[in-house]
């Protein structure tokens, strides 16, 4: 059938990674959005939980099963996209529907059942239908764009020229979100050097992107907007700031962005270790514990931030996050930097 079997070239490529559908790091956040929410689905259950007097499964169990469905969507889409097999993103979409369907229905009875905004389970679950809603929304634009089902005539794709070049070892540009976070891509690299010292060759050539004539003629570009600009104006003069900032200013600006998300994320330690000594002076304080009535099982955000246990597994996921958006302000200040030396 037109449009539903695999589109992959038969250009002879050396990593299986070089094709994106499109909004795949939307894609990418929001399924790691969507993993966040469901760790605080789970321990606001288990907290709920431990504040009564019996055993309630239901509390967190079903998040728990959300949390290992959401993981296993994201293998499932990352295995999709490196064998270029679009079709089976269908089953994906259906999943998304009716986990869409299923916390709207969830959200629609805690509104008859008058539960108020500030509890933390209304607020996860409606965060909840929006995460969905935007996963179907990827799903039908993939399907616009690449027109694999309904369409007679599919998008024909192809693989970038420096994977067709197999000289090209430098694979950041055409991995997924999670390997360009964590280099993973480079593990192969980094086991050769073990075994043996690492020569020229084995590092490769720049691709593209990276060499000084491709950021010249960029850079050149932007030099003759500008003198476009102020040809109307005698008096003023091509600025090579203005065009340097019109050439690299998206990667200056979104390197910018990573290191102030770094820096508010500094604040989170802090932040959880007061939280977490207050806690422990509270737990010393209050000898007495008092268990929570079965038939009123929800939970404000405020209780749930003065659980320590809360607060220590928000301080290890905000450390990670914070060095992982340092570590990506780096490394984009670094290859804008040579691009930019290579351009002058």
């Amino acid at each position: 059938v037109p449009g539903w079997g695999s589109q992959s070239s038969k250009v002879q490529i050396h990593h299986n990674t070089w094709l994106h559908f499109p909004g795949h790091n939307l894609r990418w956040i929001l399924t790691f959005t969507l993993l966040f929410v469901h760790v605080c689905e789970i321990a606001e259950g288990i907290v709920s939980d431990t504040q009564m007097k019996s055993r309630h499964l239901h509390l967190f169990l079903p998040a728990i099963m959300g949390f290992v469905a959401a993981t296993v969507s994201i293998v499932y889409y990352h295995n999709i996209e490196t064998s270029n097999f679009p079709k089976l993103l269908l089953a994906l979409f259906l999943y998304w529907i009716m986990a869409f369907v299923t916390k709207t229905i969830k959200l629609v009875r805690y509104c008859q059942d008058g539960v108020p905004f500030s509890q933390l389970r209304f607020c996860i679950t409606g965060i909840m239908v929006i995460l969905y809603g935007l996963l179907m929304a990827v799903e039908i634009n993939v399907i616009r764009v690449r027109r694999y089902v309904f369409f007679m005539n599919p998008q024909k794709v192809k693989p970038p020229e420096d994977l067709q070049d197999l000289g090209v070892r430098f694979l950041q540009p055409f991995v997924n979100l999670l390997s360009k976070a964590t280099y993973w891509w480079m593990n192969t690299l980094i086991i050769s050097a073990h075994k043996k010292p690492v020569d020229l060759k084995a590092i490769g050539k720049l691709p593209i992107a990276m060499r000084a004539l491709t950021n010249y003629v960029c850079l050149k570009e932007a030099y003759e907007e500008q003198k476009k600009k102020v040809e109307d104006h005698p008096n003023r003069s091509p600025s090579i700031w203005l065009a340097m900032y019109s050439a690299f200013g998206r990667p200056i600006l979104l390197s910018s962005t990573f290191r102030y998300l770094a820096d508010l994320l500094g604040f989170a330690g802090p932040l959880c270790i007061s939280g977490i000594v207050q806690g422990f002076q509270n737990t010393t304080n209050n000898t007495n514990s008092t268990e929570k009535d079965p038939s009123n099982s929800y939970l404000s955000s405020e209780e749930f931030l003065r659980n320590v246990y809360v607060l220590a597994v928000l301080l290890f996921l905000a450390l990670i996050l914070q060095r992982t958006f340092l570590q990506a302000s780096y490394y984009v200040t670094t290859e804008t930097g040579i691009n930019l030396r290579g351009a002058l």
